[in-house]
């Protein structure tokens, strides 16, 4: 479905992740992990990039994307975007998705990796659908945490989703685990892992060397799932 929306909102996530919302159509739908093309002008030229869908599909009012602003011409033009501003929307692609189908889930994710998994546990916690989630979610700083005080949230009132940060470079204040995510880490904060599909999304050495730890545990294939994320 190709259509053409406005921005309707920008949220500074950390000091540099942004997420931009934009208006959702009547009658546009997507699967919770999905991703969408986005084509916009900027200095007389059309630039189109795909980006996760980091909205949930119960969030109806708009959709969302969520982007670290690394610099690059892409990120410099949606940081430039004010409310108002049109650009065209292609979507949804992608299998990295999750629509119920599992009842035990585990989460491994680096930076801003995180958003396609977010989309996830929004949709899981909106529908209430039982389905037991543990995130493990790695990040340099505790400032770059994303959706840190959502997540915080979402676990107060769904008592079916556990959130734990890693960070690899804390400051004095950090009283949480550190380190990058490890076969010992996956062991102590998920148990049960040989029970769970796991969902796994980063910058693309993060992500294999998830599947390696996690095939080192012999967990089988098919309960894995991973997507590269693009942009790092």
């Amino acid at each position: 479905m190709r259509f053409e929306t406005a921005v309707t909102q920008k949220i500074q996530q950390t000091p540099d992740v942004i997420s931009i919302r934009f208006n959702r159509p009547e009658g546009f739908d997507f699967t919770a992990g999905q991703y969408m093309f986005i084509k916009l002008k900027s200095g007389g030229k059309q630039l189109e990039k795909h980006f996760t869908i980091s909205s949930s599909p119960t969030e109806l009012d708009y959709i969302a994307m969520t982007k670290k602003l690394t610099g690059h011409e892409f990120a410099n033009a949606l940081a430039a975007l004010k409310e108002g501003d049109k650009v065209t929307i292609n979507a949804p692609f992608g299998d990295f998705a999750f629509n119920g189908e599992y009842d035990k889930i585990g989460m491994l994710s680096g930076g801003i990796g995180i958003t396609p998994l977010r989309s996830m546990i929004r949709y899981c916690s909106d529908k209430q659908l039982g389905t037991n989630i543990v995130l493990l979610h790695s990040n340099s700083s505790e400032n770059d945490i994303v959706f840190k005080n959502e997540f915080e949230e979402m676990q107060r009132q769904n008592k079916n989703l556990k959130v734990v940060n890693t960070i690899t470079h804390p400051g004095k204040e950090w009283k949480g685990l550190t380190g990058r995510i490890d076969k010992e880490m996956v062991q102590k904060e998920i148990p049960d892992y040989m029970e769970r599909v796991f969902y796994i999304c980063g910058p693309p050495k993060m992500v294999d060397a998830m599947v390696s730890i996690l095939k080192e545990m012999n967990i089988p294939g098919e309960q894995i799932k991973q997507e590269y994320f693009p942009g790092y």
